[in-house]
């Protein structure tokens, strides 16, 4: 199925003020299961956005058959950064452990890490390519270290990296994207309408649990502003062709939480606060497994 750009693609609070009158948003309250998983279903544990912050967590991180995190795992993708992370994500005891990047993963975004290799969007970047970006409070002696790496990704061995890429856990097809629409021209940002919905465009149909770093709009996409931050084009594509079971994502701090539409479930599992405080727990979930699947392999 061809999905279009929407008209107001460019204004995602206006779209979304026009999409919500055909649109359930129900918001769902969820506690940790208390019970043991059954064999025919898989307990996902979903976390995004811990900024390097995973040291000052206060919580447990509950077991579990899958990890999700959803991208922003660093402040700038700093060698010592991911280390750390690929270290505190080994010592969680979940067999199968999935990550994606997110837009402060600057090192593992060619467009930063190969600049020459990459034509500008909009022909006007000249120069360092890190003296063209924001900040963000980052000192930029350390962004200007982290763009320098080369094959980052390779650092992450305790677990299961994914880039506009599926893997199969279980019998259940999960899909990793890392782009989301422009935000402070950092890491895989995209122009809103059509670059992003290429990229929407290569996930597969059959696809389980779907994993990008920005929200669709409407789900966990509000801004303290009362912007809405999230893709239209995403949106379309979740609930018109690929329709997974549950979408999971970040970005948006103060967009914790999750909701439905009546059929498909969205995560926002960000566990920095607006504030970018470790607050948020885990979101836990079971699903259940493909018929003829279980959990020995």
């Amino acid at each position: 199925m061809k999905i279009d750009v929407h008209p107001l693609s460019n204004n995602p609070t206006a779209a979304w003020k026009e999409m919500s009158q055909n649109q359930k948003v129900i918001k769902i309250h969820v506690s940790m299961p208390k019970l043991k998983v059954s064999p025919n279903k898989a307990r996902v544990v979903c976390m995004s956005d811990t900024h390097s912050l995973t040291s000052h967590i206060k919580f447990d991180v509950p077991e579990g058959d899958i990890f999700i995190h959803a991208g922003d795992f660093t402040k700038c993708g700093g060698l010592d950064e991911v280390v750390d992370f690929n270290n505190w994500i080994g010592g969680l005891p979940h067999k199968h452990k999935v990550v994606i990047a997110g837009n402060h993963e600057l090192s593992f975004d060619h467009t930063f890490t190969h600049p020459l290799s990459h034509s500008p969007s909009d022909g006007s970047r000249g120069g360092s390519i890190v003296d063209q970006i924001p900040t963000l409070g980052m000192p930029r002696d350390n962004i200007a270290e982290a763009v320098k790496m080369q094959n980052i990704k390779d650092c992450l061995t305790n677990c299961i990296y994914l880039q506009d890429e599926v893997v199969t856990l279980y019998g259940l097809k999960i899909y990793g994207t890392p782009w989301q629409p422009e935000f402070c021209k950092w890491a895989f940002n995209l122009p809103r309408g059509e670059a992003c919905l290429q990229k929407w465009d290569a996930i597969p149909d059959d696809t389980d649990i779907l994993v990008t770093h920005t929200p669709p709009i409407g789900h966990g996409d509000l801004c303290c502003t009362g912007v809405r931050a999230g893709c239209v084009e995403l949106l379309s594509t979740v609930q018109q062709r690929v329709k997974p079971k549950y979408h999971i994502f970040g970005h948006v701090h103060e967009g914790y939480g999750v909701s439905s539409d009546g059929k498909i479930i969205y995560v926002n599992a960000s566990t920095c606060d607006i504030n970018y405080l470790p607050n948020n727990p885990p979101i836990v979930f079971d699903i259940s497994l493909p018929p003829g699947a279980n959990k020995e392999f």
